[in-house]
């Protein structure tokens, strides 16, 4: 029998490990938050997309704003490792901002829609969630500061505020190109959108005073 077998035929409510049960419940929670927002989506319909119980659920996880903040920390992480392994990919800079940019597509893009619980939470009057959103742009924008301050003769301060804009820039777009439909194929509009990113960048001298090449 197989792995998805197993799944598919394991009757409601059998015993799974915490781990494993704990994983489901974020499953189900992340595509009701998802389709619904989270003001509009309640436990009950968690649970029962998840096929347990709400005592099962409530086991796991206090209360929704507790799930909600889980699934929060879960894609923010995922972003920041992703943003990371972009600029580590490569010590061209050039590539780097062509790697980060793609990064950036690829989260939006992907079919699970997690990206809307970071970027277009309809949660955000809630303290937890803005400290939240607003440390993956921070986190994020020091990995790609760290590279514009060590790449030219920029103070952090700087490097930063650039840091931001281009973090910034690739977000927004990818959210944009996905909201209009994607009707330009993926790879070129990151192309285009790492094009702009670049001839901004390109123009700040390196140490020693030579232009980024």
């Amino acid at each position: 029998m197989t792995a998805i077998q197993d799944t598919a035929e394991r009757p409601r409510g059998t015993r799974l490990p915490r781990s494993a049960r704990r994983n489901q419940l974020l499953g189900a929670a992340q595509e009701v938050f998802v389709a619904q927002g989270y003001h509009a989506a309640a436990m009950d319909d968690i649970a029962e997309r998840a096929g347990v119980s709400k005592p099962v659920l409530y086991q796991h996880f206090p209360g929704k704003l507790e799930l909600y903040l889980a699934l929060l920390d879960k894609h923010c992480e995922a972003l920041v490792d992703a943003i990371s392994a972009a600029l580590e990919s490569t010590n061209d800079n050039k590539s780097r901002v062509l790697a980060t940019t793609e990064a950036y597509f690829e989260y939006v893009s992907s079919e699970s829609g997690a990206f809307r619980l970071v970027f277009e939470s309809d949660l955000t009057n809630e303290e937890a969630v803005r400290e939240r959103v607003e440390r993956v742009t921070r986190d994020t924008a020091t990995l790609v500061s760290r590279v514009i301050a060590e790449d030219t003769d920029l103070p952090e301060e700087e490097s930063m505020l650039l840091a931001v804009g281009v973090c910034g820039l690739c977000q927004i777009t990818a959210r944009f190109w996905l909201s209009q439909g994607a009707t330009i194929p993926q790879d070129e509009a990151v192309r285009m959108v790492s094009s702009l990113s670049w001839r901004g960048l390109k123009g700040f001298p390196l140490h020693g005073g030579d232009a980024a090449h």
